[in-house]
């Protein structure tokens, strides 16, 4: 079963398509990895499935729910990751987290708390005002956040932004076990592409809003002739590929 599905997916301010025709879908525990550079349209999309932004025209649908007449069915089973959408800075942790935790109805809150704070290394933040944080504890603070009600579909962006390689690896690591282990299909948007060919069995590139390639990241490595994925989002980004093609 196709757990997100997006079709013909638009996003218009004035004159300017922000997202412009895009479809995909991700299959029950499958990671979707959403590429593109600055303004290519990530986060408008991610907005539109959270159901923040309405789009212009389309259809999304999640866990089988029609977002547009029945999100709210799905957003409790749902989850979202920014480091860059700050929680409360004056609220400890432990009380953003127990906010979050009342929001989705999560039982026994404070045992959820406390497994979090061992999985993510969390436990001496707890106390302390989130806003008081570094870049790199927001980032796993951010994380938890979105762990709190062991979402279903869990969205991502940018999820180890800040963090020092040792501890990136740490989070991809629980990442994957909770993949494997619950069944979570995830959509991630990054802009490293080691952590996309780590974690994404299928990858979207959009650019200027359009989808211009969609492809498993073996299949992108076969197509455009190149070793990693940063190097062909560099030809995507910089149009080598269509370059070459026309030579």
């Amino acid at each position: 079963m196709n757990v997100i599905t997006v079709e013909n997916l638009s996003k218009r301010y004035g004159d300017a398509l922000a997202v412009d025709n895009v479809s995909f879908h991700v299959p029950r525990g499958g990671t979707l990895g959403l590429l593109g550079g600055n303004g290519a349209g990530k986060t408008t999309t991610i907005a539109m499935l959270l159901g923040l932004l309405i789009p212009t025209s389309g259809r999304i649908s999640i866990l089988g729910h029609d977002m547009a007449k029945d999100r709210f069915a799905a957003l409790a089973r749902m989850n979202f990751s920014s480091p860059y959408v700050a929680l409360p800075g004056r609220l400890t942790v432990r009380d953003n987290l127990v906010v979050y935790g009342h929001l989705y109805n999560v039982a026994q809150i404070h045992i959820r708390i406390q497994e979090l704070a061992a999985e993510l290394d969390l436990g001496a933040l707890l106390d302390r005002p989130a806003g008081e944080l570094s870049a790199g504890q927001k980032t796993r603070v951010a994380l938890a956040k979105s762990l709190i009600n062991r979402p279903d579909v869990l969205l991502l962006d940018e999820p180890t932004a800040s963090l020092d390689p040792d501890t990136g690896d740490l989070v991809r690591s629980w990442l994957e076990r909770y993949r494997a282990t619950s069944g979570c299909t995830m959509l991630l948007a990054s802009h490293n592409m080691a952590e996309v060919e780590r974690l994404c069995s299928d990858v979207v590139m959009l650019k200027n809003g359009r989808i211009v390639d969609h492809a498993t990241p073996a299949q992108l490595l076969e197509r455009y002739g190149r070793d990693d994925l940063e190097q062909v989002f560099l030809d995507i980004a910089r149009n080598r590929a269509s370059a070459e093609a026309d030579a």
